[in-house]
């Protein structure tokens, strides 16, 4: 399925009825409307306009198009603002309120937006909840980008003093659990603490992590209490919602998208790329440019997919340059439509695309549509029609996505403990998980997403790059599991409250390993030390822990007598950070034990299976040779995958 993202408020009315029948007839099913035009909908408060917004609905209905409705609350209107000021956050870092202007200024711990927002919800649900072409209902746009997960607003601190009252019921408890007689940091009342932010130096780390869990427990009662409205309103559609990776929102998705009939993702290959590897040198970047990484539009894909744990939507798909990344250059020719291929293989049931036309004022009229402002068709346009084509010859539908057999095991704490507590300059969570991801994908291998309250004995391999906070129902998990778990550096560091584990760590997870961290060290990135493994010698780099191991395999070496990776039964713990030539050859290593197949991909080719259809995508500007057996039949494509191509085949 196919759709795009359309904001008939931007244009006149004579517009509508012409960009109706083009959307129907370039094979578009989906619109998504109104997620940004409270202005529009509600003048001011108590006066709404619905007249404009109603004709849209039949317009498009009339041409056989299906819309997925959006509550509009990412964008407060000036009336708002004006009448309760305290909506607007605090940035944590200034202590400078957010100002009106753009969007996403809001509070999550206002009450007073809580209930504006409830009733622009419900007005609008209950207006176009049971119209028969409004299938499905967005929440809102991208929680919590452009870092406002978190505020140090009056509001929020008020709520943060009674969740830390409920959490831990004296002030006492409190003060032991985040150890406050450090530094002189005792409260005598739970009216006395502060926030986090602001201090000479850096703040207590437990009371920097108790305010990230409260924030995103703030965030998803906002997101809740929308549902429910919806819901109510809406019966029979379904409700979902555009994220944005879990390491930019600084909340739970999985808990945002816990009330969700599915997640959808906002795809931008090259913006996600220009900002993974801002810092790397240029003849790194410089084939990725405008192709974007081969891996990292599939990782968050594949994030995405895991949330809900079914099929998804791409709501918003890049068909062009963005206006938002440090650099925004244009997509090489054929990667719009790999890329939305690339969406459907990794399990997505509808790619949507923003936007329709380019807006020629404001903030995005950099960003490209598929028509041009003048509404000429884009370079996208197209590609984009060639996809829909495939698709339908493909009939993706008749092949479900199945679960994998290797899983990542990740946390929303993971991200938080470690960017509370770097320890290097160089260590960065998402980063850390990102590697083991390619380095697994570089085999051929199809990788969900899990979180420590999945069942591990789902999957042959369970991997955890790093799990600081570890749940104590996990590691029991893992213990009766049939699987290989593998735990990455600084799993089981930290307990709940941020405190290094009285039998050191790695915790909880010595009920698997017989290992103790005694210390640990970082190293300069470009200060690699050796690791060795298999007769070969590796990196062992940026985190380095000294393990004592007594009764576990040493499996690697950092040196003569100093344990990097031990083994004992089915687990295994990693105490260095390294390089992917060496997880890649480990993995292999391991499904082979497994009888896992792999194959050793080149840099810039990858596969990617959706029930009997395997798909190949070349992100290199070179032709390359495929792993395929005589059986094959190929579907699409050519048995040598083409530059920036796509080939699909089935046994």
């Amino acid at each position: 399925m196919f759709g795009v993202c359309y904001y008939p408020e931007h244009w006149p009315r004579s517009f509508w009825p012409r960009d109706a029948e083009a959307m129907a007839e370039l094979g578009l099913q989906f619109v998504r409307i109104g997620e940004f035009a409270w202005s529009r909908l509600e003048p001011r408060r108590g006066e709404f306009d619905f007249e404009w917004l109603d004709d849209v609905v039949e317009l498009l209905a009339a041409a056989g198009l299906r819309i997925v409705m959006c509550t509009p609350t990412a964008t407060p209107p000036k009336w708002l603002i004006d009448r309760w000021p305290e909506v607007l956050p605090v940035d944590p870092l200034t202590g400078r309120t957010r100002g009106f202007g753009s969007r996403r200024h809001y509070d999550f711990s206002s009450e007073a937006y809580l209930s504006e927002a409830l009733r622009i919800s419900e007005t609008v649900a209950s207006r176009y909840g049971r119209h028969d072409a409004v299938v499905g209902w967005q929440t809102d746009n991208e929680f919590c980008c452009h870092d406002t997960a978190l505020s140090a607003s009056r509001d929020a601190l008020r709520a943060f003093r009674r969740w830390c009252e409920e959490r831990y019921r004296t002030v006492d408890a409190l003060n032991e659990a985040w150890g406050n007689v450090f530094w002189s940091m005792e409260y005598r009342d739970f009216a006395e603490i502060e926030h986090p932010f602001g201090a000479v130096t850096e703040t207590n780390p437990a009371h920097r992590l108790a305010y990230q869990r409260f924030s995103s427990a703030q965030v998803a009662r906002f997101h809740q209490r929308m549902v429910e409205i919806i819901r109510k309103h809406a019966p029979g559609r379904f409700v979902t919602h555009n994220f944005i990776p879990m390491s930019e929102t600084g909340v739970d998705n999985f808990e945002l998208a816990a009330p969700l009939d599915f997640a959808s993702y906002d795809n931008y290959p090259l913006g996600r790329s220009d900002l993974q590897f801002r810092e790397a040198p240029e003849d790194v970047f410089r084939k990725y440019m405008r192709t974007g990484h081969p891996d990292l539009a599939a990782y968050y894909l594949d994030q995405t997919r895991c949330l809900s744990g079914t099929g998804f939507w791409v709501m918003e798909q890049q068909p062009g340059p963005v206006n938002w990344a440090p650099n925004n250059p244009r997509p090489a020719p054929g990667m719009v439509r790999l890329w939305t291929l690339e969406a459907f293989a990794h399990g997505a049931d509808c790619v949507s695309y923003f936007r329709w036309r380019q807006a020629p004022f404001a903030q995005e009229q950099m960003h490209a549509g598929l028509l041009r402002p003048d509404s000429s068709r884009a370079s996208g346009w197209p590609e984009v029609g060639q996809a829909i084509a495939e698709a339908r010859t493909l009939d993706l539908r008749s092949h479900e996505k199945g679960k994998a057999r290797v899983a990542i095991v990740t946390s929303p704490e993971s991200f938080w403990v470690s960017s509370i507590e770097r320890q290097s300059q160089s260590y960065a969570f998402n980063d850390v998980q990102f590697d083991y991801y390619r380095a697994l994908r570089s085999l051929g291998l199809g990788v969900d997403f899990i979180t420590m309250r999945a069942d591990p004995g789902d999957y042959a391999l369970v991997v955890a790059p790093s799990l600081p906070v570890l749940e104590e129902s996990f590691v029991d998990a893992c213990a009766k599991a049939g699987s290989l778990v593998v735990f990455g550096p600084r799993s089981g560091a930290k307990t709940p409250e941020f405190q290094l584990p009285p039998e050191l760590p790695p915790g909880p997870l010595q009920r698997l390993l017989p290992v103790r961290v005694l210390s640990v060290e970082t190293l300069r990135a470009d200060c690699p030390e050796r690791l060795l493994w298999n007769g070969r010698e590796y990196r062992s780099t940026v985190w380095r822990e000294e393990l004592e191991a007594p009764g576990a395999e040493i499996i690697a070496r950092s040196g003569p007598d100093a344990a990097a990776v031990v083994r004992h039964g089915r687990a295994l713990y990693l105490g260095t950070l390294t390089c992917l030539d060496f997880l890649r050859d480990f993995f292999r290593s391991l499904c082979d034990e497994l009888q896992i197949d792999t194959i050793d991909l080149p840099d810039d080719l990858r596969i990617e299976r959706r029930g009997d259809l395997v798909f190949a995508f070349n992100y290199s500007a070179t032709e390359q040779p495929l792993p395929l057996d005589d059986d094959a039949r190929v579907l699409l494509g050519h048995r040598q995958v083409g530059p920036h191509d796509v080939t699909v085949w089935t046994r």
